[in-house]
């Protein structure tokens, strides 16, 4: 009895602690099919009597020169270049510093470590003015170029870390068998490193899709917003904000993300596990 009472405490304490980080987005929902007098009305409904899909259509043409969609169509385009380049330069570089013999590599390997704890405001400007005298300002070249370098130093060393697990007598048997170094990196630690590399690409896709503060330094013409530009756009502080049609889109866009992290869970969750774990 004891037990069961603890359990269900635990329960009742879990139940609750989840509505409360859930009730944002409760909201969020619950707005979004609203018409707009009701969203911010004291008499809060979770489901409103005059239920309406005219938030979501209004929203999508909320710009009369480009529609929701062609923002979302930037997005993805964005953010799947900087997938396929940083989980291409990741895995290379974690292949170099996991499996490969060369001079310094403990210090560039420390180095590496080193650019986790720099935060990212520090190489802000720096970042800002390089660009800038490169003509790369208004352009999608400072997220993409960047994610073909491996800069980000976490993802490196999350797949090393992957890498280290897999045993070495694989790589020996691939090489007596005629295999050259790229391709026991092709043909057997990248097939092996697929939980690891989804856990980059998830990662990478949330802190893409979810970046405003860079997107917002580098993009200035409408034609190229992303998505959180664009949302951002839609709040103008002269003027009357349309908060229906702007909570639809804003729960249109985080429906991605939702299905990416769900759809590659399995993936995920083992790539994270599994990490770190000598084979």
């Amino acid at each position: 009895m004891k037990e069961s009472r603890k359990s269900i405490i635990s329960h009742i304490i879990l139940i609750l602690g989840s509505f409360v980080m859930l009730f944002p987005m409760i909201w969020l929902f619950s707005s979004a099919f609203k018409p707009g007098s009701e969203i911010f009305s004291s008499d809060f409904k979770l489901i409103s009597n005059n239920f309406t899909f005219q938030n979501f259509i209004d929203g999508w043409n909320i710009n009369p020169s480009y529609s929701f969609g062609y923002f979302l169509g930037n997005t993805f385009l964005l953010v799947g270049l900087v997938i396929l380049g940083t989980v291409l330069s990741s895995s290379l570089a974690a292949f170099a510093f996991g499996r490969l013999n060369f001079k310094f590599k403990g210090i560039l390997f420390m180095f590496m470590l080193a650019t986790m704890m720099l935060p990212a405001q520090v190489t802000l400007i720096p970042k800002y003015l390089m660009f800038g005298k490169i003509g790369w300002v208004d352009s999608y070249l400072p997220f993409i170029v960047p994610a073909f370098c491996a800069i980000n130093g976490f993802h490196v060393f999350l797949i090393v870390q992957f890498i280290r697990g897999i045993p070495k007598d694989l790589d020996e048997a691939a090489y007596i068998d005629g295999c050259n170094i790229f391709g026991i990196y092709r043909i057997i630690i990248m097939p092996l490193c697929k939980p690891v590399l989804f856990s980059v690409a998830i990662f990478t896709f949330i802190w893409t899709w979810d970046d405003y503060i860079n997107q917002l330094i580098y993009i200035s013409s409408v034609n190229k917003f992303t998505v959180s530009l664009f949302l951002r756009s839609l709040i103008d502080s002269t003027s009357s904000v349309s908060w229906g049609p702007l909570l639809a889109n804003t729960l249109v866009s985080l429906i991605p993300s939702i299905l990416i992290f769900f759809i590659a869970q399995p993936y995920f969750v083992e790539g994270i596990a599994t990490t770190g774990l000598k084979g």
